[in-house]
């Protein structure tokens, strides 16, 4: 029954981290095992949606950190994310996944924790064992990237 309620959305956790979906269903099994090891510690505290998407987003990054990702400090300068006019309004939810997989890794998990699940940079940084000022330039440089795909993306529609 855990499964049956839960699955689609972990999946769609995973996918967000994932590179394709062949590894995207590797974390949501890993992720399943990991929840019914561990569904004891689980305190009522939140809902438990979000414990188990914790979990799912625990086991993408661990797995995804056995890769070697790079990360990249930019300093501190800030590129400014402007949506091109209303055009991630009309990309479907499942247009805007396949664009974020396509992230380089280390773009992706950042984005992913911060822009999605809500950590902070120091959170971030923790987990991935960087600084804080990493998290932020890959933030900064995901976000860009995006842009330029979703407009490149816009423009080839519009041909």
């Amino acid at each position: 029954m855990l499964f049956k309620q839960f699955a689609a959305k972990m999946m769609a956790t995973c996918l967000r981290y994932a590179r394709d979906s062949h590894q995207a269903e590797d974390f949501l099994q890993m992720g399943f095992i990991r929840v019914f090891e561990c569904i004891h510690q689980y305190k009522a505290e939140g809902s438990f949606e979000g414990w188990m998407r914790r979990v799912f987003s625990s086991i993408a990054i661990r797995e995804l950190s056995k890769i070697k990702m790079q990360f990249v400090e930019i300093g501190q300068n800030e590129i400014e994310f402007t949506e091109p006019s209303g055009a991630l309004q009309k990309m479907s939810e499942g247009e805007i996944i396949k664009l974020i997989s396509t992230l380089p890794d280390g773009y992706r998990i950042v984005f992913n924790l911060y822009a999605i699940e809500g950590y902070s940079h120091d959170e971030i940084a923790e987990m991935l064992s960087i600084k804080a000022s990493t998290s932020r330039s890959q933030l900064v440089k995901a976000r860009k990237m995006l842009q330029e795909k979703i407009i490149n993306q816009q423009k080839a529609v519009a041909v």
